[in-house]
This record gives structure tokens, C-alpha cells and sequence, in this order.
């Protein structure tokens, strides 16, 4: 063989996995969706969210004070401000089953840095060994900042486990990492759009 030869095999190997990798991954999709379910390995577990940018006009009527979309299927945050100027795309941690679900319009109705935690009465119900009470810092589950939504009980925060982001791990919040977080926080007003689908 001569070098030419062997530089095409080569080549042409190459290409030949690299389209077998791609259609495996294609094919591992969850239909009508840009979630993969499939894991890479059985042995490794991913937290890895996969998701694609979406234009906001199917899903409000106006940006008016700006506008959060959450993917629950895709694990994925989009906002848009109301100049149409900033558009941002965040991987999230979303609930851990459907029950604990809620999808529909609310709003931003509040903004707190460092939020306090108390669980819910289905969440101490389910884990009455969870304390009551967690003040901000390191182990409060709501991270480093928190929106509160209209829904009682709801929030969009931030979480100090980043194992949770891309996962299905909350209970009924939606989470984002504390980075992610603290940017949108800071681009969201009292009054901002929230549909979770």
C-alpha cells in the first residue's frame, strides 16, 4: 500500500465513525423533542441538559416586562426581555415526576438573594426527616437567589448541587445553576412572564 492509500483508509474511517456516532446519538432521541434519554454509558450517568434556541412568538402574544419559557422536556430555561435585545438559554434541573408538575402562565410576583427554605407540607409529608428550616448559605436548596412565582410553593432558583441541573430532581421547582441563576435574576422584574410547558 502506499502512503496515499493509507491516508484515505484513514480518512475514510475517520468519517465512517464519526456518522456512525452522530446517528446513534439522533437516533437516541425522545420523538418531538431535543431530549436525549439514552445514556452514553450504563455506567456513567450524564447530567448533561440538550437543548436548541426557540423564537418566543408561539408562546406569548407580547414580551411585556419580558418573558421566561420553561421546557420541562427539554430541561431548558429561555428568556427574552421586552426590547427583544437579550435573548439567554439555561440548562435546568426540572421536577422528579409528573404529579409533582405544574405547567401553565404565572409571573415573577417576588426577588430574593440568599432565600430562606422551609419544604412544603407534601414535601415533609413524603421526608419528615428534612428539617424545617434552612437559612441561606451553602446548604439551602434554593441556592443563591430565588424568584417566586405566583403559584404557591414555586420558584425558579438556584442550586449549590450542580449534580442536579439536567436531571429530573427537583420537587415541583425549577432549578438553574447559582451563575445562571444570579444572571437572570438580574435581567427579570416583579411582573415578568413565566409559561412552563
Amino acid at each position: 500500500m502506499t502512503d496515499n492509500t493509507i491516508s484515505k483508509l484513514s480518512r475514510r474511517t475517520f468519517v465512517a465513525a464519526a456518522a456512525a456516532a452522530v446517528g446513534s446519538r439522533a437516533f437516541a432521541q425522545t420523538e418531538n423533542s431535543t431530549e436525549i434519554e439514552s445514556e452514553v454509558s450504563q455506567t456513567i450517568r450524564r447530567n448533561i441538559s440538550s437543548f436548541r434556541s426557540l423564537d418566543w412568538q408561539p408562546y406569548f402574544s407580547d414580551l411585556r416586562n419580558g418573558a421566561c419559557l420553561v421546557d420541562t422536556q427539554s430541561r431548558a430555561l429561555h428568556y427574552w426581555s421586552e426590547d427583544q435585545s437579550i435573548y439567554k438559554l439555561y440548562p435546568t434541573s426540572v421536577p422528579l415526576t409528573e404529579d409533582l408538575t405544574r405547567r401553565g402562565r404565572t409571573e415573577v410576583i417576588r426577588k430574593v438573594v440568599g432565600p430562606e427554605w422551609r419544604p412544603t407540607p407534601s414535601m415533609l409529608e413524603r421526608n419528615p426527616e428534612w428539617p424545617s428550616y434552612i437559612g441561606p448559605g451553602p446548604e439551602n436548596p434554593l441556592g443563591t437567589h430565588a424568584l417566586y412565582l405566583s403559584w404557591q410553593y414555586y420558584r425558579i432558583h438556584g442550586t449549590h448541587d450542580t449534580r442536579k441541573i439536567g436531571r429530573r430532581s427537583s420537587n415541583g421547582c425549577i432549578g438553574l445553576y447559582n451563575e445562571h441563576i444570579a444572571e437572570l435574576f438580574s435581567l427579570t422584574k416583579v411582573g415578568t412572564q413565566v409559561l412552563l410547558i
